[in-house]
């Protein structure tokens, strides 16, 4: 199974300004292609709750997973599976891949227990000065850069694989 974590982030490291901003508000127009491109590709979107809020809708020809607790959502299933079990599950169920899209709690969480293979990040030529980091929780994780570009607008489309090599099981530091 593929699993790749998908976020656009400000030049000073920032996916949000808090858990109500929408991605959908800021980002360039080479992101959001990049964004619906990769997600229809790979079938399945994995979110938290707060930052499916921030969705108009589920998204369409994708299935919509949401890691909630207690709420449900229209057009999406929930789950409070760890992510090697959901990604076990839709396995079986026939997907071959799936996007992390979100928010800082998922990916922390994904990365943590190393199931992700790839990271698309966007570095937008914007600056927030404060708001919500695309991770966390300490951790240490060697990237490998597989391509970049540039966007009209200068953003900065990165795509990395995760070398898991070398990292101990647990990170203590």
């Amino acid at each position: 199974m593929k699993t790749f974590i998908i976020a656009a982030m400000t030049a000073d490291g920032y996916i949000a300004k808090d858990a109500q901003h929408s991605p959908f508000n800021w980002t360039s127009k080479a992101d959001k292609k990049r964004f619906i491109e990769t997600t229809k590709k790979a079938g399945v979107i994995v979110v938290g709750s707060s930052t499916y809020k921030t969705f108009p809708g589920a998204l369409k020809e994708r299935l919509n997973i949401v890691y909630s607790r207690s709420q449900s959502f229209d057009g999406a299933e929930t789950t409070q599976d760890e992510p090697a079990e959901l990604l076990k599950k839709l396995e079986a169920r026939g997907f071959k891949e799936v996007a992390i899209c979100g928010g800082e709690a998922i990916y922390t969480m994904f990365m943590k227990a190393k199931v992700v293979d790839r990271l698309y990040l966007t570095v937008e030529p914007i600056i927030f000065g404060k708001g919500v980091k695309l991770f966390n929780d300490d951790m240490l994780f060697h990237l490998k850069l597989v391509s970049s570009a540039e966007s009209s607008s200068g953003a900065l489309l990165l795509e990395y694989t995760v070398d898991y090599s070398g990292n101990p099981k647990t990170q203590t530091h």
